[in-house]
């Protein structure tokens, strides 16, 4: 069995980008998940999508982690 393909998202996002981004809620430090492809800020438990290469960080769109 082989290993499932990252999403399509992940393959596109500028790893680079984490440099400047922060969480908006928190304004900690965000770790990228190539699994999900999301950013995901530990302090504030929650993860933000990446649609088309771009990370959506609205609160509105992210999802919540344990």
């Amino acid at each position: 069995m082989t290993d499932p393909e990252p999403p399509r998202d992940a393959a596109v996002f500028d790893r680079r980008m984490l440099e400047a981004l922060v969480c908006p809620v928190s304004h900690a430090v965000l770790a990228y998940d190539a699994d999900r492809g999301e950013l995901v800020s530990k302090a504030a438990n929650l993860a933000f999508p990446i649609r088309d290469g771009i990370p959506i960080m609205l609160v509105s769109e992210a999802r919540q982690v344990g």
